[in-house]
């Protein structure tokens, strides 16, 4: 069985927002190496759009994007999408309904498969899909934006808490 877990870079006052911040480079070897040993990644719509940047290579790109980028397209990825009609290589649309393909993916699989996007986190949080939740919590306020949890207010048990790269502090937890 696979172990679904939720994880984003989040604000100081609990936002998610890739333009208002970004992993340094310490913290993005991380999750060069975080993302190659993954089974695989469950995207909502909108991370999903955002991470398409990395399915072509980049002239300006140093050698941790390339890395990032080929680690990221060799995972199995599947997009839940209500609106979307096609998605990129190595990526699976799921119609219908996200939770139930979850379970389905969860019982299936092996290893760890990421789940980005706050609305997804959120019906698969609800659902008692989510076994592992990580806030990448960075020394930012944004003053506003998309909220982590999106409304979801699990109770947490804290797993650990690590000092990343760029002051960023990993924080580890689990439904209770």
């Amino acid at each position: 069985m696979a172990t679904l877990f939720y994880g984003m870079n989040v604000s100081l006052d609990g936002h998610v927002d890739h333009d208002a911040f970004a992993p340094g480079p310490g913290l993005f070897r991380h999750f060069i190496e975080q993302t190659a040993g993954l089974a695989g990644s469950l995207y909502g719509r909108g991370l999903y759009g955002i991470m398409r940047y990395w399915d072509e290579d980049r002239a300006d790109w140093g050698p941790d994007e390339r890395a990032f980028a080929a680690a990221w397209r060799a995972v199995p990825k599947w997009v839940a999408s209500a609106t979307l009609e096609e998605v990129g290589p190595n990526a699976t649309l799921l119609g219908g309904d996200a939770v139930a393909a979850a379970r389905r993916l969860k019982a299936e699989r092996k290893g760890g498969i990421e789940v980005g996007g706050t609305v997804l986190a959120r019906a698969l949080g609800e659902a008692g899909l989510i076994d592992e939740i990580r806030l990448y919590l960075h020394p930012v306020v944004t003053g506003g934006g998309t909220p982590f949890f999106a409304g979801w207010s699990p109770q947490l048990r804290l797993l650990s808490h690590e000092e990343m790269p760029g002051g960023v502090v990993l924080l580890r937890y689990a439904p209770s």
